[in-house]
């Protein structure tokens, strides 16, 4: 049967459809905000997978051009891979339905959202996670939500839910905000330098409508809902657990209270779990990873009851510190700026590098195609964790990892007009335990100043965790690997020190209380704080100048009508001036010439030399022109490129001249004086320039 349910958000009406499309899906859903539609189906296996254990959940986001009337560019014509924005759309899915399956369960199950009409202000990223959460819930897939998710801006003091792309450009921040009625699951965003305070204010504002949506869920749900397909929850016989129990426990918890490098606790994990699994093969055949999850479960109990009772963690350290820090700049000569941030076991190598106008990258989607000059590529290779692996493009974790660092540190990026320079960061991540995309901002900050580029002031990132068993829990700043897997919160703030540029929160439970993230944004502002104290001690503003090996950017701003005479037909005239004096040249619609070159003295030229070509002719001025053609009556001279004027042979010398050949020749330098402009034609002398011989005396 066909359902139809609105809900007003944002003052505008969610239009919510099912029973119409795609009805061989578990679960279907047509949503419409403004005239912005996205169908979102959920499929899962009918058998349960019984080879793995982990949850097989995959999403796939897919802008459709259709929908913005657009055609695929391309040879091809059609939708490829997915973009970026694709990538971390389905990451705004994902996150936030993930810890809502029930433990046990292994069936395939898969999200599907495709746009089919945007409208050019309603972005259909939230909508996305918005279909899900209903298409999940009517289904009989066991979803135990349902969720909902808004963004929120805040144009001139006041928030909105779900802004338009027009009122993001002019927002102090951009959060957007998943949860179910009772808490918050997941938030990401950017901001410009907001307090504590402030962000809490927005994700309070956010789940005012959060809890709407999710009301209208349950209503959809009490109508169309199927019931849902059951899960058997594997329970392990006591037996073997005390038998495990009997033979790791005690060696578990020295394990814990022991401060140990990372692989060096791998190393002894491994060898208990070896020691384990042979003692009990004989008794227990066949059943290793039964005994791997208990061992597993021991060392997550004892870690997260040490922390709240003992306040200490796997490395030895109070719930408030943070890992050894040290800060290196200048560390490659050849790059444009470079650094190298270590806390404790994490680090990043990041390099800057300074192009022209041209190296920016066009962004082409389903809004107006743009241009972006800042850009920040993060990679994880596999050494990084003591791994072998497979070396292809960026994964969906370091799209969203690099994002994540971009939103933070853009808001230091120069307006182009006071840096022309197009700049890309590329972090390198050499070590990964614990937070590598928050080390990712600290060593990007760095490299900005590194390389001169003028930054007002240093970023820094961390990332927070959470141990919580019922009312009792503890935020932990700095997290380790060991802290993520075994630990119910990420919680990722970067920013200044007068305020927070960009956040990333993803948890484990079925959501948090206002009061945990509120005690997590205190303890993160202090680590944030000590942090950034670190850094300014290795660079506390940008170098003076940039490196030796950076182009050199010059510009210069000439009419539009001129833009034409500057490119020549066929480009001919731009490409003989950067060939000749071995520059990049890029023109603007509005007339802003920007001149990239190696050299200053080359940029220099290459100005000069364009603004001679452009220059018009005054009468009256003086002018080194070349002879181009030599006739009976005169000569033609050219004065500025391509501008030429006629010298005639009677202003050619102040006595009489019977052939001008006598006087130039093809190619000759003869300084000239303009004396007259008429109908565009122009009028040379030379005689004008040459002192006027004294009239001889009548006898």
């Amino acid at each position: 049967m066909f359902y139809r349910k609105e809900i007003e958000v944002g003052g505008k009406p969610l239009i919510i459809e099912t029973g119409k499309m795609a009805r061989q899906a578990n679960g279907a859903v047509m949503l419409q905000y403004g005239e912005t539609m996205i169908l979102v189906t959920a499929v899962a296996s009918a058998e349960e997978r019984t080879d793995i254990d982990f949850f097989p959940l995959s999403v796939e986001y897919r802008e459709r051009a259709f929908a913005a009337g657009k055609i695929p560019g391309g040879f091809f014509k059609r939708e490829g891979k997915p973009t970026e924005k694709e990538i971390l759309s389905a990451r705004l899915i994902d996150r936030p339905i993930r810890p809502l399956f029930p433990k046990d369960y292994r069936n395939d199950t898969q999200i599907a959202a495709f746009v089919y009409s945007y409208d050019g202000e309603n972005d259909a990223d939230v909508l996305g996670a918005i279909g899900a959460s209903i298409a999940l819930t009517i289904s009989d897939i066991p979803f135990q939500g349902p969720i909902a998710e808004v963004r929120v801006g805040k144009v001139n003091g006041e928030l909105i839910v779900n802004p338009t792309a027009q009122q993001i450009e002019e927002s102090e921040i951009e959060l957007v905000v998943a949860g179910t009625a009772d808490s918050i699951m997941m938030v990401e965003g950017e901001a410009k330098e907001v307090s504590e305070d402030e962000l809490l204010e927005a994700l309070d504002f956010a789940h005012d409508s959060i809890k709407k949506i999710v009301e209208i869920q349950n209503e959809l749900r009490e109508l169309c809902g199927k019931p849902k397909m059951e899960v058997t929850e594997k329970v392990i016989e006591e037996e073997l657990v005390n038998d495990v129990k009997a033979l790791a426990y005690d060696e578990y918890k020295e394990l814990v209270a022991s401060v140990l490098a990372k692989e060096e606790r791998s190393l002894k994990n491994k060898e208990l779990n070896n020691k384990v699994q042979e003692a009990l093969a004989e008794k227990y055949p066949e059943r290793e990873k039964d005994i791997a999850e208990i061992l597993h479960d021991i060392e997550k109990d004892l870690m997260r009851e040490r922390i709240l009772t003992e306040g200490k963690r796997l490395d030895g350290r109070t719930t408030t510190e943070v890992r050894p820090i040290t800060c290196e700049v200048g560390v490659l000569p050849r790059t444009h700026g470079s650094s190298l941030f270590t806390r404790g076991e994490t680090q990043s190598l990041t390099t800057l590098t300074l192009g022209s106008k041209r190296d920016e990258q066009i962004i082409d989607g389903l809004q107006e195609e743009y241009s972006k000059r800042f850009m920040l590529h993060y990679n994880f290779p596999p050494f990084s964790v003591g791994e072998t692996g497979r070396y292809s493009g960026p994964g969906r974790r370091e799209i969203g990892h690099g994002n994540l660092a971009e939103r933070a540190l853009k808001f230091l990026i120069p307006p182009e007009g006071t840096f022309p320079y197009t700049i890309r960061l590329n972090s390198d991540i050499l070590e990964s335990n614990g937070s590598s995309s928050m080390a990712t901002v600290c060593a990007g900050s760095l490299a900005l100043m590194d390389a001169g580029v003028p930054v007002p002031k240093a970023i820094a990132g961390i990332a927070m965790g959470l141990i919580k068993e019922g009312d009792n829990y503890s935020v932990l700043t700095d997290i380790l690997g060991n802290e993520d897997h075994l630990g119910d919160m990420d919680f990722k703030v970067a920013g200044s020190a007068e305020g927070i540029t960009a956040f990333q929160m993803d948890i484990k439970i079925q959501g948090i209380s206002f009061e945990i993230m509120r005690a997590a944004l205190a303890q993160a502002k202090e680590g944030r704080m000590h942090i950034l104290g670190i850094m300014n001690e290795a660079i506390a503003e940008p170098r003076k100048e940039l490196s030796p090996y950076a182009p050199v950017i010059d510009s210069l701003q000439i009419k539009v009508d001129q833009i034409g005479a500057l490119i020549g037909p066929g480009g001919k005239v731009i490409q003989k001036i950067q060939k000749d004096y071995g520059v990049d040249i890029t023109v603007e619609e509005d007339g802003k010439v920007s001149i990239a070159a190696p050299r200053a003295e080359a940029a220099r030229e290459a100005k000069s030399y364009i603004k001679s070509i452009l220059a018009e002719p005054e009468i009256g001025a003086v002018y080194q022109g070349t002879v181009k053609r030599v006739m009976e009556y005169g000569a033609f001279v050219e004065i500025i490129p391509g501008k030429e004027g006629l010298l005639h042979v009677s202003n050619l010398d102040w006595k009489r001249v019977e052939k001008v050949a006598d006087y130039l020749k093809e190619g000759d330098k003869v300084e000239v004086k303009l004396i007259k402009i008429e109908n565009g034609k122009l009028s040379l002398s030379r005689k004008a320039l040459l002192e006027r011989p004294p009239k001889e005396e009548k006898k």
